[in-house]
């Protein structure tokens, strides 16, 4: 059964910064690539970023490129998503799913239950 827990979100005022975290159940980070996706209120949920499965490829959405790191601990069977110079438009509820490397929802099957990320102005 491939379980996934988010942590690490929080509040901090725009310019600051938050890591994420995504513990995944064992063996998900040899079968599965891993993306970070969020959903804001009266939004869709939208894919943030993603890393491959066999190797470090990593993706990210135009919003976020050059702000979000997208990192990965094959021992501690991790997935982090640092997150720096955040902005008020980035408040929403962040989600990691195991799926294909891509950043479309419905090619991920797993899904961790999210945690909040609120950005002040």
């Amino acid at each position: 059964q491939v379980q996934l827990v988010e942590s690490g979100g929080g509040s901090v005022q725009s310019g600051g910064s938050l890591r994420l975290s995504c513990v995944v159940s064992e063996f998900t980070l040899d079968y599965y690539a891993i993306g970070w996706f969020r959903q804001a209120p009266g939004k869709e949920r939208e894919g943030v970023s993603c890393i491959s499965s066999a190797d470090d490829n990593t993706y990210y959405a135009e919003a976020v490129k050059g702000r979000f790191t997208i990192t990965r601990d094959r021992a501690k069977n991790m997935v982090f998503l640092q997150m720096n110079n955040l902005k008020p438009e980035d408040t929403a509820v962040y989600y990691c799913a195991a799926g294909l490397f891509s950043l479309r929802r419905e090619q991920h099957s797993y899904w961790g239950r999210g945690t909040q990320v609120t950005v002040s102005s």
